[in-house]
């Protein structure tokens, strides 16, 4: 039980490593930018122009200011953390897929304007999150997608262009974005499961070294894994097992 418990605090302190990071590397650019006076404003992405290009790259670490970064810190902790704690064998690829994909969208079809911020991230991870665990019917993951219904729920308006000022396209391109990689992996990564199939003992579950290593914690009270009819037990196939 200990050892359990270890592994699993374990296992939260480092889902939380990459998203601090990346976060710590966002507050190092801005606060050089603000400190130095740099104007790395101008190194954001500006679409169907080859110097905004670069913006792909660099307009998810720029932040026009305090409470602009401040608004996408949060998100971006919370976010990655529950996508590396509960999808540890896609965390990697979610994410850098997160961070391309919406701004080559934008540099595609956006307004003729700077775009900054990784607001785009944000959306593709919390389309993730939730589609995710829905396709999965798997509980617990379905209980994370209803947690980012409730706390960033709201953020399905940043879609439309209500807001002047806001960069809507970033938004629209993210979600777009994690909605198509949660049905890109929907097979990959945490399964579903049926207990009470399996605790009547009508299936058999084959767990394979991969499929274990993606278990998420609460997995160990429950079995899962491709379901197999367990032939009925004689006296002949008793035999055989035991020899």
């Amino acid at each position: 039980m200990a050892g359990s418990i270890d592994v699993s605090i374990r296992r939260l302190f480092l889902s939380m490593f990459f998203p601090v990071l990346f976060l710590l590397f966002v507050w190092i650019v801005f606060i050089s930018d603000h400190a130095l006076d740099l104007e790395i404003f101008y190194h954001g992405l500006y679409p169907r122009k080859l110097s905004g290009l670069q913006g792909i790259l660099l307009a998810p670490l720029i932040h026009g200011g305090l409470r602009h970064i401040f608004a996408n810190s949060l998100p971006l902790f919370a976010l990655g953390s529950l996508l590396f704690y509960f999808y540890p064998t896609l965390a990697f690829r979610v994410s850098l897929a997160s961070y391309l994909l919406p701004g080559i969208a934008v540099w595609l079809v956006g307004r003729s304007s700077y775009h900054i911020g990784a607001s785009g991230i944000i959306y593709s991870l919390a389309a993730f999150l939730f589609l995710s665990g829905l396709l999965r019917h798997h509980l617990g993951l379905m209980a994370v997608s209803l947690l980012v219904v409730v706390q960033y729920g709201t953020m399905v308006w940043g879609v439309l262009p209500l807001q002047e000022g806001v960069s809507w396209e970033s938004h629209l391109a993210g979600m777009v974005t994690g909605l198509g990689l949660a049905g890109l992996y929907r097979n990959k990564g945490p399964k579903g499961y049926l207990t009470y199939a399996q605790s009547m003992g009508l299936f058999s579950s084959n767990i394979s070294d991969n499929e274990a290593a993606e278990r998420v914690p609460w997995d160990e009270y429950e079995v899962e894994g491709p379901l197999k009819p367990v032939p009925p037990q004689t006296e002949h196939n008793t035999e055989e097992v035991n020899n």
